[in-house]
């Protein structure tokens, strides 16, 4: 039973959030029993010169093995995309998916020059700075131990993967693409002579977004709310 509540519960997270959640845990899981971290990593010679395709996607998968480094990148990455999706993209899935695309692309061109193999935590990193600059008067609790305006957020993540003893590198090309993104889609276009400059395709809209209400479409009388009258006798 407390299964199929957990169950449940997944299901009603948003499925952009479900999604890329479930994909990190399933790929951790089969790190454990069929995979290696080698078939995973991102290598432009295997990718361009072997056609190993499925390094462009995987490295953004995997946190690597299972520990609290792993259960901390989890909580946040399913935290504040879900704060996302379901705050500023509600009803934007199209939009949101674009984001991912565009971070995703951005992040593999700049990791080449850092010789960087593995972008999920960077991804994390710019959902946070994301977030945090759509939310600039939210105030977060840090683990119970400091109290600070969300736009602080990202620098505090990133000073804790210092203390843990990893690179910081990942962190601030997370910061870095996530600032390109909210300045190009939040900031530029409110400027004078500023415009939208990030546009997302068409046919992600028409498969993932609903379709827009005509707003001249009458609905015919039977549908329209309200007691209806049979229709006359012949």
């Amino acid at each position: 039973m407390a299964w199929q509540g957990l169950a449940a519960e997944f299901l009603q997270v948003p499925a952009v959030t479900r999604a890329y959640t479930a994909a990190c845990v399933l790929t951790t899981a089969a790190v454990l029993e069929l995979l290696s971290p080698f078939q995973l990593y991102f290598n432009p010679h295997l990718v361009f010169r072997k056609f190993q395709v499925w390094r462009l996607v995987t490295n953004f998968l995997f946190f690597g093995p299972l520990g609290f480094s792993f259960f901390f990148n989890m909580l946040f990455v399913f935290r504040y995309c879900r704060m996302l999706e379901e705050g500023s993209f509600r009803g934007r899935t199209a939009d949101f998916v674009f984001m991912f695309l565009f971070g995703g692309v951005l992040m593999t061109l700049l990791g080449l020059l850092g010789s960087l193999f593995f972008l999920g935590q960077a991804l994390m990193a710019m959902l946070v700075y994301v977030w945090s600059r759509r939310s600039p008067r939210v105030r977060v609790n840090f683990f119970g131990l400091l109290t600070f305006q969300a736009p602080f957020l990202p620098w505090a993540l990133m000073g804790f993967s210092l203390l843990l003893g990893n690179s910081i590198l990942v962190d601030l090309l997370g910061i870095a693409v996530g600032h390109i993104y909210y300045f190009l889609e939040d900031v530029f276009p409110n400027q004078p002579g500023g415009k939208r400059l990030l546009q997302t395709p068409g046919f992600l809209k028409l498969l993932l977004d609903a379709p827009a209400e005509d707003p001249n479409y009458l609905p015919l009388p039977e549908e329209q709310p309200g007691p209806h009258l049979p229709p006359p006798q012949q």
